[in-house]
């Protein structure tokens, strides 16, 4: 999925303006101008001013979204920023910053109308190496973000 399919996801989700973005991506010490977000906020790359968002912006995003919700950990040194992120990644870092459990998962996608497995839900979170891990598709984080909206936002 693209960043900026996420992007424009969670500022739903969360009803977060352009300044909250620029916000919570200083968190990470990362700096953006407002501009910038709208133009990952555009929703067609033939819009004027559309820019693909990059990884690694996405990765400090996701990282201030954690401070954001849940504070930041003074006791543990700063995690390094991912220079790739995937949709594995995504639903990682969106689990930690909603608190989510496997049974929040399974229930998230089941109000958006995808039944999972809590195997197939343990399989997204694994190592890469690990025998039964499994990628995240993007209709699985399009559902979830879906779904999650809905539990946020209410059902409309």
């Amino acid at each position: 999925m693209l960043n900026n399919d996420t992007l424009r996801s969670i500022r739903y989700m969360l009803d977060l303006g352009d300044v909250h973005v620029v916000e919570i991506l200083a968190l990470t010490g990362h700096k953006a101008t407002r501009e910038e977000v709208e133009a990952w906020l555009k929703k067609d790359e033939e819009d004027p001013g559309f820019a693909a968002m990059p990884d690694l912006v996405m990765a400090h995003f996701l990282d201030g979204l954690i401070i954001h919700r849940r504070g930041r950990d003074e006791s543990q040194p700063a995690r390094p920023v991912e220079a790739r992120i995937n949709n594995n990644t995504v639903l990682k870092k969106l689990r930690v910053a909603f608190e989510l459990k496997e049974d929040d998962i399974i229930a998230i996608m089941a109000d958006a109308g995808f039944k999972v497995s809590k195997g197939e839900v343990n399989a997204l979170f694994r190592q890469p190496k690990h025998s039964n891990f499994r990628t995240c598709g993007d209709q699985f984080l399009r559902n979830f973000l879906k779904g999650l909206t809905q539990r946020l936002r209410g059902a409309k």
